[in-house]
């Protein structure tokens, strides 16, 4: 199944609500095993050997993790467990889940008391004797998540960025050595680097087909993400977390939740070494009502690497305007190029290559990795280059926000946390728009 084409299909798969987390507040409602209203019959037995999984988020893109860690090549493989904060969504995705899946829905067996809503549902999931944890709600609330699913020792697919601010990336790089300690698998939603004809063409281009890297630039110009119109009952967490590509207290803004992509790439082709520093500018060219929230609608850095070398980077959301998601390597010797959406793997130079090989469903090869590790023995564990890609993107946040140069050092040590202490379905303040030169680096 093509992930893409899957998450096209889902229902308002681009403003889909997930599950979230939270510290114990008064507020905050426990977690609670939800039935429908018609409790159908107990599913059958999963077999004793069988990988469980669960699913923690169920917007399009937990919904398409799990039907590919259900088709993964291992063959025994079940969901056994759900949560979300809206029960909407958790019908919806069950209700795709099982159209989707056809002839394997029977790999869907959830009783009743493991559909878990509130904000604390992801316990109630981790804690439900599954195997491995599908965590694939908004940034802001991944550390948490993480945290407590390794601490309960279960392996962990892990969507992209991994936090929101440095405070939740020092949290994921503790977390990731407890898993790595633990000999638990931990794999990332940086999903290019389970890409065939992407991993042929780093391959070569590590092994020095165009000579010593000197430069690197890449594109993430797409549309802009559509909304959910507030309804009158809707409280401000409601309406946020519906809409939360466009709240960056919960994205990151879309050059940490999307555009890491692409900076992930460029941490790939400097062999994952961080940049001594960036400067970069953005701004929000087109207005919109309160559902598209306080976010930049574009982004442009320039990353210093030392030695002259340099990467750029450009992201951008507006309607009506050409999109690109392409990569550019330029050498000593040749060039290569990436366009990741056409898709064409290219070098020239003294070392000509384009590649014709097989392509992948790299969605797919992601999980079919992470279930063989887990049925091997083997973990596998991607910490290291998700939380530094994701801080890459955050820096790039950082510079564009308050318009200073920005060292490596400096975002890891950053004090600010974004979004509200505690979380609960009732009001909270939105930020005003940053402006450079007077929004202050913390």
């Amino acid at each position: 199944m093509d992930r893409r084409n899957f998450l096209r299909a889902s229902t308002a798969a681009a403003a889909s609500p997930f599950l979230f987390g939270c510290q114990a507040t008064p507020a905050a409602p426990a977690a609670q095993a939800v039935a429908p209203a018609l409790v159908p019959p107990p599913p059958p037995q999963v077999p004793a050997d069988a990988i469980r999984v669960g699913l923690v988020g169920c917007g399009g893109r937990g919904t398409g993790a799990a039907a590919n860690a259900l088709l993964a090549q291992d063959g025994n493989v079940y969901l056994t467990a759900v949560g979300d904060l809206f029960p909407d969504r958790m019908e919806s995705s069950l209700a795709g889940l099982a159209e989707s899946l056809a002839e394997k829905k029977d790999r869907i067996r959830i009783d009743p008391e493991k559909r878990f809503l509130g904000f604390d549902a992801y316990r109630g999931v981790v804690d439900s004797g599954v195997d491995l944890v599908i965590l694939a709600t908004p940034p802001h609330f991944r550390p948490l998540h993480l945290a407590y699913a390794i601490e309960k020792g279960r392996h962990v697919f892990c969507e992209k960025p991994i936090a929101v601010d440095a405070p939740g990336v020092r949290s994921v790089m503790e977390t990731v050595e407890k898993a790595r300690a633990a000999k638990l698998s931990l794999v990332s939603g940086l999903c290019w680097r389970y890409s065939a004809p992407h991993r042929a063409i780093y391959e070569r281009i590590h092994d020095g087909a165009i000579g010593d890297v000197r430069a690197f630039y890449s594109t993430y110009n797409g549309t802009p993400n559509a909304t959910v119109p507030r309804t009158p009952s809707m409280s401000d967490m409601e309406m946020q977390i519906r809409n939360w590509y466009h709240f960056p207290w919960l994205s990151g803004d879309h050059v940490v939740e999307q555009a890491v992509h692409s900076l992930d790439k460029m941490a790939w082709c400097f062999r994952d070494v961080p940049p001594k520093n960036v400067v970069a500018i953005g701004g929000r060219s087109v207005p919109g009502p309160e559902e598209r929230g306080y976010g930049y609608d574009h982004f442009g850095a320039t990353f210093d690497y030392g030695d002259g070398v340099k990467a750029f980077h450009m992201a951008r959301q507006w309607s009506a305007c050409p999109t690109e998601n392409h990569d550019y390597f330029y050498g000593g010797t040749g060039t290569a190029v990436i366009k990741g959406w056409d898709p064409l793997h290219e070098i020239s130079g003294a070392n000509p290559w384009k590649y014709d090989g097989p392509g992948n469903d790299m969605y797919q090869t992601e999980l079919d990795e992470l279930v063989a590790a887990i049925r091997a023995g083997q973990p596998k564990n991607d910490g290291e280059y998700m939380t530094r890609s994701t801080l890459l993107g955050i820096m790039v946040r950082m510079a564009a926000y308050t318009g200073r140069v920005v060292t490596w050092e400096e975002a890891l040590a950053s004090q600010e946390r974004l979004g509200p202490q505690t979380y609960s379905l009732g009001p909270v303040p939105v930020a005003g728009l940053a402006v450079p030169g007077k929004t202050p680096f913390s």
